[in-house]
């Protein structure tokens, strides 16, 4: 039995089809998975969130439980935000947390749980100021943001796919790297 929680945490972006292979790449690692999507995430693979309940072992979630509901993850070690949006970076250095993800990836950076995140952006939505001043927000707050050069992932062009794919092995090794491994 694995001892080591992450934390997947997705944005509506194309790599979130990929969520499943991710899951598997991590339990492979040793990790525990708990899955979490922001609606449009939730909404956009909804076919398969049985699926990947059972691949991970616990309720995928895309939503505040209630009041007086139990928590039905274990604590995390490590959270991985990938891929995180524009909107959802910029929700996230502004403190917006309207929406799961973004409210528990919040309370993390207090709580001192290591954060690994790699936006998927188009080389238009980088062009808005926000966007910068947003990563480096979240950089100064401790989280690792994997995002520019050979260190994370570099925005393609409106409607392009990077030829090469998402670059998924990065955040999985910034996962081992931030637990000290």
């Amino acid at each position: 039995m694995t001892s080591r929680t992450v934390y997947l945490f997705c944005s509506a972006a194309p790599p979130v089809f990929e969520v499943a292979a991710v899951v598997e790449s991590l339990q492979e690692r040793g990790w525990d998975v708990c899955l979490g999507l922001t609606p449009a995430a939730a909404s956009w693979i909804e076919e398969s969130l049985s699926g990947l309940a059972t691949l991970t072992g616990h309720p995928v979630r895309s939503r505040y439980k209630r009041p007086g509901e139990p928590d039905v993850w274990p604590a995390p070690d490590v959270i991985l935000f990938a891929p995180v949006t524009f909107n959802t970076v910029n929700s996230w250095a502004l403190g917006l947390t309207s929406a799961f993800v973004v409210g528990v990836a919040a309370e993390a950076i207090g709580k001192g749980i290591p954060i690994v995140a790699m936006p998927c952006v188009n080389a238009a939505y980088v062009q808005h100021p926000q966007f910068e001043r947003s990563i480096e927000v979240l950089r100064t707050a401790g989280v690792s943001v994997l995002y520019g050069g050979e260190a994370g992932f570099v925005p393609n062009r409106p409607g392009e796919q990077p030829p090469e794919g998402y670059p998924w092995r990065l955040v999985l090794d910034a996962v081992e790297a931030s637990a000290g491994l």
